[in-house]
């Protein structure tokens, strides 16, 4: 099996800050390497799970507060509304169960709610944020959330 998450946690110690924008002994938090929106989070579990069932108690349990803790971070840094969640953990490669975290921004086209928020993702080079914005925007959640700590 080739896990592209697997692969990333693995070098969890040397990953640059867009890729470890938070983690504790269950998740980790990366900022979207294709998305053409700043913000555009992604929630890991630090083991291999391929459906949310496998999840421990353990694992569930700090789910929905990490959820709400990037929400709140993500509100403060980037001003969203809203944020959206979504998880379906298909694409080959990426069969890994990971959650998106998405800002919904007020001035969020129409066109591009609800689920069609997706097409910000798989953004071409041109369109995607950098590197250097993506860090820049994974240090602000990062600050954010140690400030704010755990709730």
């Amino acid at each position: 099996m080739d896990c592209y998450t697997c692969h990333r946690n693995r070098q969890i110690d040397t990953l640059p800050a867009r890729e470890l924008v938070a983690v504790d002994e269950h998740w980790r938090v990366a900022h979207a390497f294709d998305a053409a929106l700043p913000g555009w989070l992604v929630l890991v579990p630090r083991r291999h799970v391929a459906s949310i069932a496998e999840l421990t108690d353990a694992e569930a349990a700090s789910l929905g507060t990490w959820q709400v803790r990037l929400s709140r971070a993500l509100r403060a840094v980037t001003g969203c509304s809203k944020t959206y969640v979504m998880q379906f953990a298909e694409k080959e490669g990426f069969a890994h169960v990971h959650f998106h975290v998405v800002p919904r921004m007020p001035d969020l086209p129409d066109d591009r709610r609800g689920p069609a928020i997706f097409g910000y993702l798989g953004a071409s080079q041109g369109q995607r944020l950098d590197e250097l914005q993506q860090d820049e925007v994974a240090a602000a959640l990062r600050a954010r959330l140690d400030d704010a700590g755990p709730e």
